[in-house]
Parts: structure tokens; C-alpha cells; sequence
């Protein structure tokens, strides 16, 4: 009877593996297929950007708080992890009962063909990843099962033990092997990486003033005042990153206009272009957080398209739309007043990272990028606020999204620090307004000016020291900013939802 009872979880164990295989073969047909009809039209990316789209305020907060810029990583595992589960349990209910766990890997296909089919920009061949995934991992688990049932006592002998592990490695040796072709293909159907390195950036026609020497402290762990593009946070819905050929880009003015206005490349690249540093902040900031960061980028202002469409007077924002389908809803007057708002090409003196934009992205001072910030943007519809959203809004976030006066302590860094001679460091910003001081306290103690250094602008974050005596034992560390037109940064507590996040920053030091 034992040996009876081991059979029979070596026989779970054979169709959980059939099923797996015949999920990752059927994925690994899909993806080579992507790659070369329509990348976009992944099952993991349509499936994940169908779960992001889906997702809450709370639950987009708690995926950056837990993993930070790997929140698409983090959720692409998931989503494997969900396949192999289901996958699993689809080969144990086939061979229990013929068809029922190859109606369930069809009904993961037909999920892709759904959820890529409603995807934004959607092309004609948007369903047929779907599709191939759900028919070859149908006609896989079937075969394979059909093998197993011999084996297990159900149906007449004809496969023995060691043929069926060959033919469900060989199903997932055949899966993986089309997901690495796929891979490989997407990569080397028109090198957008080739384009973009050739790419020379015009001149601009009015260049920033260069970064004040003494903009930085030069204090270790200190963030530095002008962030590299490789280390500047990423935040947005795309799950994979869009891969547009200047050639192929335009951008469309339309909605509240005098007159439709259309740009392509070329053209772009034949206006005035201006230089700006901005410091860019993600709504999902907590206090003290790392989601923000300060670059010198170079574009066409925005306020001077919209001039040439003619904006009715009636209009109050601009929904921005990225070529993935993703809205921002920006207020009218950030985008036509004096600041430094852009239409933007170039991040730090080289064209737009793949992953920051490329080729054109939005780029506004003064405004959390859920409402600004639109990357890969492919149209300017001129509104109103109560006649369209943006991607957020209707999920919980606020339309407007000003940024608000913040703070963080930089140095010390790890918990602990010598006793002695020390500093406390960080940086400080309320884009498009400035910062004028900073205040530390130790211990509840008085509050101490620190000493700032030179901003580079109002739109950009600022550094901030303070000299301290570190004195053995367990010590709490606090600061709030004050901007340049007298506000107090709030002590008050709030979640990054649906505003942004308040609050003052502390840490807890250990002096030894």
C-alpha cells in the first residue's frame, strides 16, 4: 500500500511538471510571436498592465514602498509565480478528468487575447500572442497527459516513466529556448538603441546658467545636486519600456484649439530648444524617500505649441497621452506660464533615456509627474478638468498635483556614526518656488539653521549641512524646510495619497 501511495504522489508530481511545461511553451510561442507581429502585445506585459491599470491608490503605494523602482520586477515575478501555480493545477485536474486542465491553460489564453486587445493602441495583431499561447499550451498539456495516463494505471500501457520525463523536459526545453529567440528578435528588429546613439542634440537656443560651484556640499552620502540619468528614478505604468524611432514619432495638439497642430520629429528638432534643471518627484514619495531627481534637460517650450494651436479661453488643463495608452491631466496655466515647462529630448547633455522618455517626454516644474511628467508623449489634447481625467485620477489621486515643501536627511546614513565631530546633511525643494532654509533639531531640542547651499534655480532641489558633536547613546534626528515665500514645512503626517506625502523626516542614530 505505501508503495501504492508513493505512486500515486509520483504521478501528482509528473502531471503538475506536464502542466508547467505545457505553460511554458505555450509563453514561450507567444513571446517569439510578440516580437515579431507586436511586441506590446506580450502576455506578460498586457496582463501586467491590465493588473496595473486595475490596481488601487493603496496598492500602487504599498508596490513602491515595498520595492521601490523594481515594483514592475517584482510584479512580473508575481505573475510568474501565479502561472506556475495555475499551470500546476491545470496538469493535476487533466489528468483526473480529460479537458479540464487544458480549458483552464486556454482560459489564461484567452485572458492575454483580452487583455491585449483592450489595451490602449492596440494594433491589428494584438490578439494573436494570446492566442498561440492558449493553443499550444492546450495541445501540449494534452499530449502530454495522454502519455502520463498509461504510466499512472489509466489507461492501457504504451509510455514508460523515462519517455514522458523526456517529453515534458523536452516541452519546456522548447518553451525556453523560443522565449530566448523572442528576446532576441524584439532586440534586432530595428535597433532603436542605434538610432538614439547616433542622435546629435541640437544647440540650445538659450542655455542654462552652468551649476554654481558651491551648489555642492561635496559631503559623502550626500545625493549629489545634479542626479546621473543611470541613476535617476523611474516610475511609470510600462511594463515594457516603448521602443519609438524618431522617424515614426509625431505629436498631435488638438481638443480646445483654434486650429489642430501637428509635429513630427524633424520638425521638433527645427525649433528653438531651451535648457532647464528641473528636480522631477514622484506623488509616491514618502518623506525622506528616494523617489526623486534633478537633471538639465533640453526641449522646445510647451507654452509656445500651445500659442500656435490657439488655446480657447474656456480650457483649464491639457491631457498629455503617451504612446502606451497613459494620461496625465496638467493645468493649463503651469504649461503657459513663465516656467521652464518642456517638451523635452535631452536628459544631461544626451538624448532621452529609453526608459526616461525617448524621444520626446513632458517635463514641468512645480508638479508631481502623475499629472505632468507624461513620457513617450504622442498627443496634447487641450480640455478642461471637468470634461476629462488623467490615469490616476480616477483611481483615487488628486487632478492637480502641486508639489509640496519637503525635506530628508541624507547624512548620517546606515544608523550609526562615530562620536564626535560629525554633520547632518540632506537636501530640500518645493519645485517652481524655492527653498530658503532649512531647520534641524536633535532630541527634541531647539531647532539650528543649517547652512544651504547655492540652489541652481527655484526649480530645483537644494543641500543643506548642519555641523554636529555626536555624543554617545541613542540620538533622533529631525528637519523641516521653510521656502523662499515663508512657509513652514507641515509636521503633520500624510500618506503620499492622493496629494503627496507631509511630514517631517526622522531617523534614529546610534553614536558609538
Amino acid at each position: 500500500m505505501t508503495h501504492a501511495i508513493v505512486d500515486k504522489r509520483t504521478d501528482r508530481l509528473r502531471s503538475a511538471a506536464a502542466g508547467l511545461s505545457a505553460a511554458v511553451v505555450g509563453v514561450g510561442f507567444a513571446e517569439l510571436v510578440a516580437a515579431i507581429v507586436e511586441p506590446a502585445a506580450s502576455p506578460f506585459a498586457v496582463i501586467g498592465g491590465g493588473l496595473i491599470d486595475l490596481a488601487p491608490a493603496w496598492a500602487k503605494d504599498t508596490a513602491i514602498a515595498l520595492f521601490g523602482t523594481g515594483d514592475k520586477i517584482a510584479l512580473l515575478t508575481g505573475i510568474a509565480v501565479v502561472l506556475v501555480v495555475v499551470a500546476a493545477a491545470a496538469g493535476l485536474l487533466e489528468l483526473r478528468r480529460s479537458g479540464i486542465g487544458a480549458t483552464i491553460l486556454g482560459g489564461l489564453g484567452a485572458l492575454a487575447v483580452v487583455a491585449a486587445m483592450i489595451r490602449p493602441g492596440a494594433g491589428p495583431f494584438a490578439w494573436l500572442p494570446g492566442l498561440v499561447a492558449g493553443v499550444v499550451a492546450v495541445i501540449a498539456v494534452r499530449l502530454l497527459i495522454r502519455r502520463l495516463r498509461p504510466i499512472a494505471g489509466l489507461a492501457p500501457d504504451g509510455v514508460d516513466r523515462r519517455r514522458f520525463l523526456i517529453w515534458t523536459a523536452g516541452t519546456a526545453a522548447v518553451g525556453v529556448v523560443s522565449l530566448i529567440v523572442g528576446n532576441i528578435a524584439r532586440g534586432a528588429t530595428r535597433s532603436i538603441d542605434v538610432v538614439r546613439s547616433a542622435l546629435q542634440l541640437p544647440k540650445a537656443t538659450r542655455t542654462a546658467p552652468a551649476v554654481p560651484a558651491e551648489a555642492e556640499l561635496d559631503i559623502p552620502g550626500l545625493a549629489p545636486v545634479v542626479t546621473s540619468n543611470i541613476d535617476f528614478y523611474r516610475i511609470d505604468t510600462a511594463l515594457i519600456v516603448p521602443r519609438i524611432d524618431p522617424a515614426d514619432w509625431s505629436l498631435r495638439i488638438h481638443g480646445m484649439v483654434d486650429r489642430e497642430v501637428v509635429i513630427s520629429w524633424d520638425e521638433l528638432l527645427a525649433l528653438p530648444m531651451d535648457e532647464a534643471d528641473v528636480t522631477l518627484a514622484c506623488v509616491s514619495n514618502e518623506v525622506g524617500g528616494s523617489l526623486i531627481g534633478n537633471a538639465r534637460w533640453l526641449g522646445h517650450p510647451i507654452r509656445d505649441l500651445l500659442a500656435r494651436a490657439g488655446v480657447s479661453a474656456d480650457a483649464d488643463m491639457v491631457l498629455s497621452t503617451s504612446s502606451d495608452g497613459f494620461t496625465a491631466s496638467t493645468p493649463l496655466e503651469a504649461l503657459t506660464d513663465d516656467r521652464d515647462a518642456l517638451l523635452a529630448i535631452g536628459m544631461n547633455g544626451e538624448p532621452l533615456p529609453m526608459e526616461h522618455g525617448f524621444p520626446v517626454r513632458m517635463v514641468v516644474p512645480g508638479l508631481y509627474g502623475y499629472v505632468s511628467a507624461t513620457k513617450w508623449v504622442t498627443q496634447l489634447e487641450v480640455t478642461r478638468f471637468d470634461k476629462a481625467m488623467g490615469y490616476w485620477t480616477p483611481r483615487g489621486w488628486s487632478d492637480h498635483g502641486p508639489i509640496k515643501l519637503q525635506s530628508r536627511i541624507d547624512v548620517p546614513r546606515g544608523g550609526s556614526v562615530d562620536a564626535g565631530e560629525s554633520v547632518i546633511a540632506g537636501m530640500a525643494w518645493q519645485q517652481h518656488v524655492g527653498v530658503e532654509g532649512v531647520e534641524v533639531r536633535v532630541d527634541d531640542g531647539d531647532w539650528q539653521r543649517a547652512e544651504l547651499a547655492d540652489a541652481i534655480s527655484a526649480d530645483t532641489w537644494v543641500q543643506w549641512s548642519l555641523p554636529w558633536t555626536a555624543e554617545s547613546g541613542r540620538h533622533t534626528i529631525e528637519c523641516r524646510a521653510i521656502s523662499v515665500e515663508g512657509e513652514t514645512q507641515t509636521d503633520q503626517p500624510a500618506a503620499p495619497a492622493p496629494n503627496g506625502a507631509q511630514g517631517w523626516h526622522r531617523i534614529e542614530v546610534s553614536v558609538g
